[in-house]
């Protein structure tokens, strides 16, 4: 792995900045969430990080209150009935993602890296899988300007092994720069089914599943 990429004292100022920087845009989800439906503005799903950590990572919620699968294991698909009025646009330009900037105040996440996965994923994790955590996940990554929710976790995973190999600032640099556009587009917010493109005999779909099984029904 290379030792590359943004520093730990560039990601603290980023989110700073950002979280100043987009307050009124917080704000005014903030009201629109508020008035679709009822339940708070936040909630929380819980993730892996570096080195296998679970964490809290925050959100806006985007959904009606008592349906966050999304955050258990079932991807979010297009015409989805749990996805509020006001979620389907902040879904639509990633903005239910801005709270992520605490979690990288918290140390927990950085600016770029993996996506922060799935607790019942990460225990079928193979061990070139594993390398996903060998780094803070990001608000933005590889995977994430490559296709979003709209490719298999299999291949999501494996883009973000292969940032976590080719790590550098150059690479975090990159990806910062495509990040705005992917955003633009909207692209990919949604998967294809609800667990994501996986095979029925994928081993993280079917961990997925025993995951919501278990935990589904909640969103904070």
């Amino acid at each position: 792995m290379r030792p590359g990429g943004l520093p730990r004292a560039a990601d603290v100022a980023i989110a700073a900045l950002g979280l100043i920087g987009v307050s009124p845009l917080l704000l005014l989800c903030a009201i629109a969430i508020k008035l679709d439906s009822p339940g708070p503005v936040v909630y929380r799903q819980r993730r892996v990080g570096k080195g296998g950590q679970v964490f809290d990572l925050f959100k806006l919620r985007t959904m009606v209150r008592g349906s966050d699968p999304a955050g258990v294991g079932t991807a979010v698909v297009a015409g989805d009935p749990r996805v509020t009025r006001s979620g389907r646009l902040i879904r639509r330009f990633a903005l239910d993602e801005l709270p992520n900037l605490v979690n990288v105040l918290r140390g927990e996440m950085a600016i770029v890296g993996p996506r922060a996965t799935l607790p019942a994923q990460v225990e079928l994790y193979t061990e070139r899988q594993r390398r996903r955590l060998e780094l803070r996940p990001g608000v933005t990554g590889w995977a994430q300007i490559n296709g979003r929710a709209g490719i298999p976790w299999e291949e999501r995973i494996e883009l973000d092994v292969w940032y976590v190999e080719h790590r550098s600032l150059p690479l975090d640099l990159k990806i910062l720069a495509r990040t705005p556009l992917a955003l633009l587009r909207g692209a990919s917010d949604t998967a294809r089914d609800p667990y994501a493109g996986s095979a029925a005999d994928s081993p993280l779909r079917q961990a997925a599943e025993r995951e919501r099984s278990e935990y589904g029904g909640r969103d904070g």
